[in-house]
């Protein structure tokens, strides 16, 4: 903690001060954080152990469903437990923590639809090209560079947020420690660390989003040009990574491309982003993909078989 803090915990208030509304939000999110531990780490184990799916996309596949796990669990259990607890206590450096591991396993997941959306440019539009552009050690150090991305991106959030003297009060309207919530208890003048703070977060995810939709326009115009069978194939896999974009980038957006206020609706907004689509992302990527639903059931029956 900074010597500037007198602050050594947080309250976060939570979703509700509701006692029945609590114990709704704890079945709710329990359903939910289940889902997504259970969707997330299927996928993972599947495209780990599976033969049939060794290309660079499930490659790719695998480590989004990681990033939507960890994400998950960095706000997921603490809300769930919160939820059933009188006083929802946070200490100073596990607020931090949790901003950091956030906004890394968040940035995460952006670089690698941003990883996955090149690899569908390469192998629809340069296909004689693709075994070479995307060798399996390409595909590594990409991830290694995603992984230094979010790293860089985390730590320069948080470095900022250190500086800021926390003098009270304590209270944090939100379940979870976030940058809008945690500037308003800053007893300094925030607006040039919240201008740094937010133009991170914003330009990373306005950026991202735009190059994401304009690759995949490219991609999407560049099918006129293949077989309908080829079409149907690459058109379904690259709704499924659009819809993905879209559910997660654009309350991202709304969060983190706006002057320094908060709003009521900031909190759903953040359940969707940080619960909401981690939960989906699987059943999104299974129910749209028969490679995928093809080679969990010869995996189900090879582990019955062995049994």
């Amino acid at each position: 903690m900074p010597n500037n803090s007198s602050v050594t915990m947080f309250i976060l208030l939570g979703l509700t001060p509701d006692p029945p509304k609590q114990k709704l939000v704890f079945f709710i999110f329990l359903i939910f954080y289940g889902g997504t531990f259970v969707g997330n780490t299927l996928i993972m184990v599947t495209i780990k152990f599976s033969r049939t799916l060794g290309s660079p996309m499930y490659f790719f596949l695998l480590y989004l469903a990681f990033a939507d796990f960890c994400f998950s669990t960095t706000v997921a259990p603490r809300l769930i437990v919160d939820s059933l607890s009188v006083n929802k206590i946070i200490s100073y450096n596990e607020c931090m923590t949790q901003v950091f591991t956030v906004h890394l396993f968040g940035s995460l997941e952006i670089f690698v639809l941003i990883l996955m959306a090149a690899d569908r440019y390469v192998a629809i539009c340069k296909p004689l090209r693709y075994p070479t552009i995307m060798r399996r050690q390409v595909c590594i150090i990409l991830i290694v560079f995603a992984w230094i991305g979010s790293f860089i991106h985390a730590s320069s959030q948080i470095i900022l947020l250190l500086k800021l003297p926390f003098c009270g009060p304590n209270l944090i309207d939100h379940y979870c420690c976030d940058l809008q919530p945690l500037l308003k208890l800053a007893c300094t003048d925030t607006y040039v660390i919240n201008l740094l703070l937010v133009s991170n977060s914003g330009v990373i995810c306005l950026t991202s989003f735009l190059i994401l939709m304009i690759s995949y326009v490219v991609i999407l115009h560049s099918l006129r040009n293949h077989s309908a069978e080829g079409r149907k194939k690459a058109l379904s896999t690259c709704t499924t990574h659009i819809i993905v974009v879209i559910i997660f980038f654009v309350p991202c957006i709304f969060m983190y491309t706006r002057p320094p206020t908060t709003f009521p609706v900031d909190k759903m907004v953040t359940v969707f982003y940080t619960i909401g689509t981690p939960f989906l992302n699987p059943l999104i990527y299974t129910l749209r993909n028969a490679e995928v639903k093809n080679a969990m059931r010869k995996l189900w029956n090879v582990k019955i078989m062995t049994k």
